[in-house]
């Protein structure tokens, strides 16, 4: 068995072909696709950046969680929608939130991928796919919540 500080640990398991995304970048996810898009794109870069299953779980139950509350919070009588933007606020800060504890997860192995030195992936395409996709979710579950459906 090999000295323990001889066993490679970045990398290990992980294609280093395939780059991540910027943990950061998937706060703009976040904060304008929800926290469908956001747990999207969280849970594709866990797998880029080599997460283990359960921290990739992890990041699954924080998004179930993030649209438990997201229905909640749009099934809630704030008033007419034309009064007061209080829905959407709620919406985006619940999927800030689910974002900043997906990030939390998936930094330890983002600190390794920084110190192997190789530059990013860009987010643009999947970001806005993902993005339109939350988006059209989140509207969805407005609607079935409101019962226009």
């Amino acid at each position: 068995m090999p000295d323990e500080l001889l066993r490679p640990t970045i990398g290990a398991g992980v294609d280093l072909k395939v780059r991540p995304w910027r943990l950061m970048s998937q706060t703009y996810v976040a904060f304008f696709g929800g926290a469908i898009a956001s747990t999207v794109i969280a849970f594709l870069n866990a797998r880029r950046l080599g997460v283990d299953a359960a921290g990739r779980r992890l990041i699954l139950l924080t998004g179930a969680a993030g649209l438990v509350a997201v229905t909640i919070a749009l099934a809630l009588p704030f008033g007419e929608y034309d009064e007061t933007p209080v829905p959407s606020v709620v919406v985006t800060a619940i999927a800030m939130v689910c974002s900043y504890v997906q990030q939390r997860i998936q930094r330890p192995m983002d600190r390794a991928f920084q110190l192997r030195g190789t530059d990013y992936r860009p987010l643009w395409g999947p970001g806005i796919a993902a993005t339109v996709g939350g988006v059209a979710v989140q509207i969805l579950i407005a609607a079935l919540v409101d019962g226009v459906l």
